[in-house]
């Protein structure tokens, strides 16, 4: 079972990327796919999440109006856009699979290794 996150880099305030998350030996039918992050000196917070499931979406506060997520099932990979980018949302973005889309993140069971988005002002 590994999920993989690509697609972060450096982008100027105002810009766009779009994260990855590529998920192998596990099928989205069965799990959820959350998107996280962790600032420097900040906790974890949670972003989004997709559940194929239900074909249902959820978004943090901090990702209303600017990031959508979405997937490729057939690509077995989740998607996060993310638009008019802030400073703010410079962290390290991890993927991971979990129950549902209300669950804690100590309840998501495997986890991406990170990638980062650095966002200049």
């Amino acid at each position: 079972l590994q999920l993989q996150a690509s697609g972060g880099g450096f982008v100027q305030a105002g810009g766009s990327l779009r994260l990855s998350c590529a998920a192998s030996g596990l099928s989205l039918d069965t799990y959820v796919i959350g998107w996280f992050r962790r600032a420097p000196g900040k906790e974890r917070e949670g972003v989004s999440c997709f559940s194929s499931t239900d074909d249902t979406t959820a978004y943090a506060d901090l990702a209303k109006g600017r990031f959508t997520v979405s997937s490729d099932n057939a690509k077995n990979t989740v998607y996060l856009q993310m638009n008019n980018l802030e400073p703010e949302d410079t962290a390290v973005y991890y993927c991971a699979a979990g129950p549902t889309c209300n669950s804690p993140a100590t309840f998501y069971s495997y986890w991406g290794r990170g990638t980062q988005v650095t966002v200049s002002s």
